[in-house]
């Protein structure tokens, strides 16, 4: 028999008993949307968990520290230097190095000042930052160049009453990007003691809005070029602000970095080359070595919510075969005439197989719609309670609505395997004899 005639017996004999059918779907569909909704907040668990950890900073870079010590105390071998950094740069699946070059600096625009730190990094590390305005400082400027965080405003307070966004609730009238500010270094000693001011130019606004945090909003960042420049030409020979000293008080004639952000070229590496950097004797820290605890943590209870879908469509796989082997009770007779008329065996094999699997279709097709249903109620009244509103706890990708399809009808075609081939092996006689 052609597929296309299996398939119209199968479906015309699935119509001659419309409740039982109905039952048997109704089943498979509390299967699917079982398991689809439970795999679906498993799922928007753990994107959650990579989305925030993603805020906290890349999943591909690693902080490198130095705990060197100050006074007698004083380690150069733990210095991260020039030297360190092409030492770093040479380790396997790191893509590119950027020190850290950080000076504490006072800011002022009008009656508002604030205390923030000015952190010089490389030009890739800046390119790496998303601007809301304006474009990434130029490495070959002459001239300072500033990229703002879009929360800095926060930090500022009026100097007429020493009282600012933390005291009032409300943002001071500063503007970021389109007034200069007058920017002081630390203990220059200039002019008597008088701190000179100077003003940079602001060639970048980090992306979001002034209450939307990720790393960069509270930084002051430029080129870390441009920076060391800046630095020589204001204190000269004399100490820098953070930087050490040797024993006689002396500055060294080199810059020591206050720490080292290195980029590997793939998350699956992030881990091999941070505990390369830490036999080096450097403190090495990434979001990912977090991530991976969360994520073995969000796995099991992943499982967990899996197993629990999967109870229900084994209980549907139970109703399939319990309604297949009730359809061949009841069609014995009609078994025995196909056998006679020569109907072969794995023609009524594949058409009780039929059977069952267009019952696991239509089950899944309609689960399916089911759980995009329960999955919108889910995100937009239970997961705003349990998350606080923000993203969606239960997401069900394309891979899973074509795989939730694809299971039921497996599970119902293995679910009527049993029932079929107990229809072939009736007898034919035996069949036609059966009242």
């Amino acid at each position: 028999m052609r597929f296309f005639d299996l398939l119209t017996m199968s479906i015309n004999n699935l119509k001659r008993r419309k409740l039982r059918t109905v039952l048997t779907v109704l089943g498979v569909t509390i299967g699917t949307a079982s398991i689809v909704v439970m795999v679906s907040l498993g799922i928007g668990l753990k994107e959650m968990t990579i989305e925030q950890y993603t805020s906290y900073g890349s999943l591909t870079r690693i902080e490198v520290s130095s705990d060197y010590g100050w006074g007698s105390d004083i380690d150069e071998d733990g210095f991260l230097t020039d030297e360190t950094i092409k030492t770093l740069e040479a380790i396997p699946h790191v893509s590119h190095v950027s020190p850290v070059l950080s000076t504490y600096v006072n800011m002022r625009q009008g009656a508002y000042t604030s205390g923030t730190r000015l952190q010089g990094v490389s030009s890739e590390m800046l390119k790496e930052i998303e601007l809301a305005q304006g474009t990434h400082p130029d490495p070959d400027s002459n001239i300072m160049q500033l990229v703002v965080g879009n929360m800095v405003a926060r930090d500022f307070y009026n100097s007429k009453t020493g009282r600012g966004y933390w005291d009032t609730g409300e943002m001071p009238d500063v503007d970021l990007y389109n007034r200069s500010f007058f920017i002081t270094f630390q203990n220059t000693g200039e002019n008597n003691g008088k701190q000179k001011k100077y003003v940079f130019p602001v060639s970048g606004l980090v992306k979001g809005n002034p209450d939307e945090y990720n790393e960069y909003s509270y930084g002051l960042f430029t080129d870390i070029e441009q920076l060391k420049t800046q630095l020589k030409r204001i204190y000269r020979k004399n100490a820098i602000p953070g930087q050490p000293t040797n024993k006689k008080g002396k500055p060294y004639n080199y810059f020591i970095y206050d720490s080292v952000y290195v980029n590997v070229d793939e998350m699956d590496n992030v881990l091999n080359v941070q505990n390369a950097i830490t036999e080096m004797g450097f403190q090495a820290y990434s979001s990912m070595q977090w991530l991976e605890q969360a994520q073995e943590q969000t796995d099991m209870i992943q499982a967990a919510l899996g197993g629990i879908g999967a109870v229900s469509m084994f209980v549907a796989a139970i109703s399939i075969a319990n309604t297949m082997m009730m359809s061949i009770y009841e069609r014995t007779k009609e078994i025995g005439v196909l056998k006679v008329l020569g109907c072969s065996l794995g023609s009524i094999r594949n058409m009780f197989l039929i059977e069952a699997g267009f019952i696991g279709f239509i089950g899944g097709i309609v689960g399916l719609v089911l759980s995009y249903g329960v999955s919108y109620l889910v995100n937009n009244f239970l997961g705003a309670a349990l998350i606080g509103g923000t993203g969606d706890i239960s997401r069900i990708p394309p891979w899973l609505s074509g795989m939730a399809v694809v299971f039921a009808i497996v599970i119902g075609m293995l679910a009527g395997l049993f029932p079929a081939i107990r229809a072939m092996k009736l007898s034919p006689l035996a069949a036609i004899r059966n009242e």
